[in-house]
C-alpha cells in the first residue's frame, strides 16, 4: 500500500437541493416542484460531471429519490456509467420531492430521524423504485447519518450494498451552535476517515467478523482535524464551498491555497497508516447556486470546483492519486486494512499559522485525541470498547442526538482551563516539589509519530519544569498497542538541577459522560481502587469523598449509563492508587495514580477501556 492516496468523488443529481428553493424562489410560496428549480439543479449536476471528467476523474453518481423521477437526470447517470466508468449508487439524501411529500406527509427528510418502520418502508421505497429504472440494486449508499439499525436492515434487505457515507465528523453541538441553534444533526464522536461500522454502533468500528455491518463506511466530508474540533466544521473541508463559506481565500485574486494544503496534509496521513490515505469530496448541487452563496458569487463557486477538480486531476496525472469509485474503495479497503488496525493522525494547524500540532487515534475499542498545546493530555475520548447500542430517530429515546458519548472533551467539559472552581475533563499529570504543583497541561511541546510492530508511538519533545529552587527535564511517551484497547503513558525524568532531589508525579484521569455540554447523572457510577489483599469502592453521590489505596493495582469507574468501565494501572508496586467523586458544581469523577521519582527514573501508567455489562 506504498503511499497510494485514495480519492472519492461523489456527486448527486439533488433535484430539490437544500437551502436552493428558498433562494431560485425568493419572494414567491414554497413549490419544490419549481421547474425553474428542478433547471437549475440538474445544470449544476452536469457542470460537476463534466469538470470532474474533464480532469480524467470518475465519480459515484448518487441518485437521489427526487432524482429517480426524473428521465434527463437517469439517462445521463446510466451514459456516464458506460462511458466514464462512474458508479450508479442511491444516496437517502435528497428525500423531498412532490412525490415522497405527499406519500409521506412529513417535511422530515434526515433518514436517520424517522422511526424506524417509517425508516424500512422509505428503504424499501427509495431501493425498490432505483431497481425499477436501473434494473439492479445499488453497491452504495449514504446519508449524513446512517444509524446501525439502519445499515443492519439496508444490508440484509439489499445486500449488494457495500459502502456507505455513514458519518459527518463532529457534527454536533459546534456545528449547531454555528446555525442557529437550527441545525439538528448532532452525531460528533465518530471517525474522520473510512471504517468499518459495528452492527451495535454506527461510529463504533468492528472489532472483528461478528460485529463487521457488511459495510465500509466513509465520512460524508474530509474535515480539517484541528480548526474543524476547534470551531464550526462545516468552514474546513475538502469540500471547496466549505472554504468559502469559512471565508479562507483573498477575495480580491479568488485564491484559496488552503484548500490545497488541507487535501496535501490528508495525502501526509499516509506517513502515520502504513502508506495509506484517503480524501472525499461529496458536493450537492445546492452549493453552486446562480445567485451565489455565502457572499461569494456563481463565478467564484464555480471557480473553485473547476480549481478543486484540476488539483485532484493533475495528482493523479503526476502518479500521486487513485481515483475510486465507492465500491471499488470498499473492495480495496477490505483488501488493505484490518479490523483492529488504527487509523492515525498527527496533524498541525496549516489555517491560523500556530504552532499547535494534534495527534489523533482511533480503532474499535477508542477515539482519542491528544494535544501537544497542553502537553500531550488526552483532551477527547470516546469509548468504542463499550459498542453502545444507541437508537436514533423518531420513537427512540433519541430522536436527534446520534453522537458517540464521551468520557473527555475538552471543549463541551472545560478541559484543563476552567473557571475559578470544579474541574474539567482530561487526561494529563502533575509534579509536585516542595509545596508547588506543575501540571502539564501548561507545558506545550511537539510529537514525533514511530511505529514498532503493531504499537503507535508518540514521542514528546522534552518539556523543562522549573520550581523555585530545582529545575526537572521531563519527557513523555505515549504507547497505542493495537488490539489492546489501552493507552499507555511513560515519564522519564532525564535530568534534575539537583540530582538528589525527589518530586512527586501524580498520574489523573477527570472525566464524565455525555454529548453536549450539559451535565449528566452521575448517580450510580462505581468508583473503585484494588490490590491483590484489599479493595476500596464507592457509588457516586456528588459528596465530593476521595479514597486511596497504597500499592493499588488498579483504580476504576464504572458507568452504567454507557456501558463502561474505565481503570488505570501502574508500573511497580510502590504507587498509591486514589479516586475522588466530584460533586454538583463539578460533575466529574477523578481516578489516579502518585508516586515518588528521581533523576532518572520511569513512571509507567496505563488507561483502558472495556465494555461493563
Amino acid at each position: 500500500m506504498e503511499n497510494t492516496f485514495i480519492v472519492n468523488i461523489i456527486h448527486r443529481p439533488e433535484m430539490v437541493p437544500e437551502y436552493a428553493e428558498k433562494v431560485t424562489g425568493h419572494g414567491q410560496a414554497e413549490d419544490i416542484g419549481r421547474k425553474a428549480l428542478l433547471t437549475e439543479s440538474l445544470d449544476i449536476f452536469k457542470f460537476q460531471q463534466e469538470t470532474a471528467h474533464k480532469n480524467g476523474l470518475k465519480t459515484t453518481i448518487q441518485m437521489t429519490y427526487a432524482s429517480l423521477f426524473n428521465e434527463e437526470a437517469v439517462s445521463l447517470a446510466k451514459e456516464h456509467h458506460e462511458k466514464y466508468g462512474d458508479e450508479i449508487a442511491l444516496s437517502l439524501l435528497g428525500l423531498p420531492c412532490t412525490e415522497f411529500r405527499e406519500k409521506y406527509k412529513t417535511k422530515d427528510f434526515c433518514i436517520w430521524m424517522f422511526s424506524m418502520e417509517d425508516k424500512k418502508n422509505i428503504v424499501d421505497d427509495v431501493f425498490g423504485k432505483f431497481h425499477d429504472i436501473f434494473g439492479f440494486y445499488p453497491v452504495s449508499t449514504g446519508s449524513y447519518y446512517m444509524d446501525a439499525e439502519l445499515t443492519n436492515y439496508i444490508k440484509e434487505k439489499y445486500p449488494s450494498v457495500k459502502c456507505a457515507v455513514a458519518t459527518c465528523w463532529e457534527e454536533g453541538p459546534k456545528a449547531y451552535h454555528t446555525c442557529n441553534n437550527s441545525w439538528y444533526t448532532l452525531f460528533d464522536g465518530g471517525p474522520w476517515n473510512p471504517w468499518i461500522p459495528s452492527k451495535q454502533n454506527t461510529h463504533a468500528p468492528a472489532a472483528n467478523e461478528a460485529e463487521d455491518s457488511g459495510i465500509v463506511a466513509i465520512p460524508h466530508l474530509s474535515r480539517d482535524l484541528l480548526a474543524c474540533y476547534d470551531g464550526n466544521g462545516s468552514n474546513f473541508g475538502t469540500h471547496p464551498q466549505n472554504v468559502l463559506r469559512g471565508m479562507i481565500y483573498d477575495s480580491k485574486t479568488w485564491e484559496y491555497p488552503y484548500l490545497y494544503n488541507l487535501i496535501d496534509q490528508y495525502r501526509h496521513l499516509a506517513k502515520f497508516n502504513n502508506g495509506y490515505s484517503y480524501n472525499m469530496m461529496f458536493v450537492g448541487p445546492g452549493w453552486l447556486n446562480k445567485m451565489g452563496r455565502w457572499e461569494a458569487p456563481y463565478e467564484l463557486l464555480k471557480k473553485s470546483y473547476e480549481d478543486g477538480m484540476k488539483y485532484y486531476g493533475d495528482l493523479k496525472k503526476e502518479g500521486k492519486c487513485v481515483d475510486m469509485t465507492m465500491a471499488e474503495f470498499a473492495d480495496f479497503y477490505r483488501e488493505n486494512k484490518t479490523y483492529e488496525e488504527p487509523e492515525c493522525a498527527l496533524w498541525k494547524d496549516i489555517l491560523y499559522g500556530s504552532d499547535k500540532q494534534i495527534f489523533w487515534y482511533c480503532d474499535p475499542y477508542m477515539r482519542a485525541q491528544i494535544n501537544m498545546d497542553q502537553g500531550g493530555a488526552i483532551v477527547d475520548l470516546r469509548p468504542y470498547a463499550a459498542k453502545l447500542n444507541w437508537p436514533v430517530g423518531i420513537g427512540t429515546p433519541h430522536v436527534q442526538d446520534a453522537s458517540y458519548p464521551f468520557l473527555i472533551q475538552e471543549k463541551y467539559r472545560a478541559g484543563y482551563f476552567t473557571h475559578y472552581a470544579g474541574e474539567g475533563t482530561v487526561r494529563s499529570a502533575k509534579i509536585s516539589y516542595n509545596g508547588e504543583e506543575v501540571d502539564l497541561c501548561l507545558c506545550r511541546t511537539k510529537a514525533t509519530f514511530s511505529q514498532e510492530g503493531s504499537t503507535r508511538i508518540l514521542t514528546l519533545d522534552p518539556v523543562d519544569i522549573e520550581f523555585y529552587d530545582l529545575t526537572v527535564k521531563l519527557q513523555t511517551k505515549i504507547y497505542f498497542e493495537e488490539g489492546s484497547s489501552k493507552i499507555r503513558h511513560e515519564r522519564t525524568i532525564l535530568e534534575m538541577s539537583n540530582p538528589d532531589a525527589e518530586v512527586e508525579i501524580n498520574e489523573y484521569m477527570v472525566a464524565c459522560y455525555g454529548t453536549t455540554e450539559y451535565p449528566e447523572d452521575m448517580t450510580g457510577i462505581t468508583l473503585t481502587a484494588k490490590n491483590a489483599s484489599e479493595s476500596k469502592s464507592l457509588t457516586y453521590e456528588y459528596k465530593c469523598r476521595e479514597e486511596d489505596l497504597a500499592g493499588a493495582d488498579e483504580v476504576s469507574a464504572v458507568i452504567p449509563a454507557i456501558e463502561t468501565k474505565a481503570a488505570m494501572g501502574a508500573s511497580g508496586s510502590d504507587a498509591t492508587g486514589y479516586f475522588k467523586e466530584g460533586y454538583a458544581f463539578s460533575p466529574m469523577f477523578t481516578l489516579g495514580f502518585t508516586k515518588t521519582l528521581k533523576d532518572k527514573e520511569v513512571f509507567s501508567t496505563w488507561l483502558s477501556l472495556e465494555k461493563a455489562n
